[in-house]
């Protein structure tokens, strides 16, 4: 065993050939079941922005696979708004919101927030993940409560219901006759929270909220939905899933995201502002947690101005969104529930998948797969992502490759 000298002078011990403090092997053995069984994640790189046409492993890519659905990671005015806002108030806050880490940028832009959602209230999290483990926890107070969530509900969901002490409900995939057994079954619970997606990101389908809303009425409960991919795309004004079904006020808790639609980063908890009061006093994830970087503030704002004064990008996001699914439909492929920018191409086995992701890959178009854990093992597909900024002729040379590539695979 070798020894070297420390930044104090001490002398400390080198393992040297395979020994390891602790027994790590079981992560080579993971690895290795993973490889196996084509269920590997192994990330491009990108070098430059994610916009439609980018660099990406060292070549020009198409990019299919982002959720920058309506292009405003690169809009003038976010940036600039970026740029404003980190010279003025430097790269970072100083501290968590609850303490002294909260500026009046960041509440500039809960006030635009909760204007375009049209309640009265908004506060902003980190992340849409930290929004969703940091709240659902502090709605239900123990076993006495119940927590009923669709059976395809986001991870960050199911993380957030695992750390709390209520009982669980799972009703199957927008089935409402299921909805309200679950909830007859449990009429006696003294907080009832339903909990569902309202865009669901692996099959880019949508929750029957108004359905949902009408039974969590009769059986007097709250409605918690997680609209992080409805966010700038449903609704008359990309105002999401609420706007999308004329729920506005009639929705307890409205969680979306500021990385998608929004081409920022952040998450967001909008109803009233008990709510927001609630969320800041009680949700960990919110208080210990340091603030936004005062530039992505003043991008957020931004980002919503411009969706607020520039329909044109939501319009052209679901003019591509049409025209792509109708004609992968036309060329013969599966494209599932679809009924979002989220357009999946069904495959099946993940090896499937896997290899039509890397065959598009040589072909210079991103569209990445999603396979086991993210669905069923036997639900794997190409996840294919819309965006305002693609152009027709950038969605027809891939529809071109996709019909190139589909018969190798035998999908078409």
């Amino acid at each position: 065993m070798a020894t070297r000298k420390n930044m104090k002078g001490r002398q400390v011990r080198m393992y040297e050939g395979n020994y390891m403090p602790g027994d790590m092997s079981w992560m080579k053995d993971r690895f290795d079941e993973l490889n196996e069984n084509s269920l590997l994640w192994e990330p491009p790189t990108l070098q430059g922005a994610n916009i439609p046409r980018c660099q990406m492993d060292g070549k020009p890519t198409i990019m299919l696979s982002a959720n920058n659905y309506l292009n405003l990671t690169t809009h003038p005015k976010v940036v600039q708004a970026m740029l404003d806002a980190t010279k003025k108030y430097g790269a970072g806050s100083g501290s968590v919101r609850a303490i002294a880490g909260t500026m009046d940028i960041h509440l500039e832009a809960e006030r635009k927030v909760a204007e375009f959602k049209g309640v009265e209230s908004a506060l902003i999290y980190s992340a849409g993940y930290t929004a969703n483990v940091g709240l659902i926890p502090t709605l239900v107070s123990g076993a006495d409560d119940v927590i009923i969530s669709d059976s395809l509900n986001h991870g960050s969901i199911i993380d957030g219901v695992r750390l709390t002490k209520a009982a669980r409900g799972v009703y199957a995939h927008n089935d409402m006759g299921e909805l309200e057994a679950v909830l007859k079954s449990h009429q006696d619970s003294v907080r009832k929270l339903i909990i569902t997606d309202g865009v669901f990101s692996m099959d880019g389908d949508i929750a029957p909220l108004d359905e949902v809303n009408a039974l969590a009425e009769e059986y007097g409960a709250m409605v918690y939905v997680d609209d992080c991919h409805g966010e700038g795309v449903l609704g008359d004004t990309g105002a999401g899933i609420v706007d999308h079904f004329k729920l506005q006020g009639k929705v307890d808790f409205e969680i979306g995201s500021f990385s998608k639609a929004l081409g920022v980063q952040g998450g967001i908890v909008a109803g009233t502002e008990m709510t927001r009061t609630h969320a800041l006093n009680h949700s960990r994830s919110w208080l210990l947690s340091g603030s936004q970087p005062p530039g992505v503030a003043a991008a957020q704002k931004a980002a919503i101005e411009v969706l607020m004064s520039e329909p044109q990008h939501h319009a052209r996001l679901w003019e591509n969104t049409h025209y792509f699914r109708k004609e992968l439909q036309s060329l013969g492929f599966d494209t599932g529930m679809s009924t979002t920018p989220i357009i999946p191409v069904m495959c099946g086995e993940s090896s499937v998948a896997k290899a039509m992701t890397n065959a598009l890959g040589k072909e210079g178009v991103m569209a990445g797969a999603i396979v086991f854990p993210m669905v069923a093992r036997d639900k794997a597909r190409i996840r294919t992502q819309m965006s305002s900024g693609l152009s027709r002729d950038d969605l027809d040379e891939v529809l071109r490759l996709f019909e190139k590539v589909g018969p190798t695979l035998d999908l078409i």
